[in-house]
């Protein structure tokens, strides 16, 4: 049977999805194509008709993850004022709803580890993700100029993921939770500093 064009893309959306989800929960290679597939409702000889290799799938899945984080702080920070939308940004990511649903979370503590050991050709595909994540959180740092903004934004979502992996890592615990409560203030207290002024200028010398 041959299907569209549209029902092949669909197929392929789906397969991607699921795979983003599973990753994040199992791993970059906690779960093999063939499961993938199953889950998706596709038998293992379907895959090739849809990416060249198990890498190809992984990427779209890393990229898949990833974009679908930024939708969701633009949904989060959508009616909020430019002063508070970083806030907001490090509240839902340093929570316990994130922490305990890696499946559905950031990618970064999920597969960071990870990705650092795959292909040159992953890492990159993981590193442009990366530098759009770091370039949107820059733009919800106002008031300071733009190189001081985009180093203050690494430093967030450094101390975001961080936190988050050590949180997982001591699973629902009071440890976890505080673990949780101190990237929260390290993020919120870089987020709260006072904006960097330009120094006053000089009076012209008759």
């Amino acid at each position: 049977m041959r299907y569209s064009r549209e029902h092949k893309q669909e197929t392929h959306d789906r397969i991607v999805k699921k795979a983003s989800v599973r990753l994040r929960e199992k791993g970059a290679h906690g779960i093999g194509v063939a499961d993938l597939m199953k889950e998706a409702g596709l038998t293992h000889g379907g895959f090739y008709a849809h990416f060249d290799s198990r890498e190809a799938l992984v990427i779209e899945a890393f990229a898949h993850a990833m974009d679908r984080s930024m939708e969701h702080w633009r949904k989060i920070t959508g009616e909020a004022s430019p002063e508070k939308r970083l806030a907001l940004i490090a509240e839902a990511y340093l929570s316990t709803l994130h922490r305990d649903n890696p499946g559905h979370g950031c990618s970064i503590p999920a597969l960071g580890a990870e990705i650092a050991r795959e292909s040159p050709k992953t890492r990159k595909a993981f590193a442009g993700k990366l530098d759009e994540m770091v370039e949107m959180i820059t733009d919800f740092i106002p008031n300071v100029p733009r190189k001081a903004a985009r180093k203050q934004a690494i430093a967030t979502l450094a101390t975001m993921a961080g936190t988050m992996l050590l949180a997982r890592i001591a699973g629902s615990s009071e440890l976890s939770d505080e673990v949780l409560k101190a990237g929260r203030d390290s993020a919120l207290g870089g987020v709260k500093r006072e904006p960097v002024k330009a120094a006053p200028a000089r009076k012209k010398q008759n």
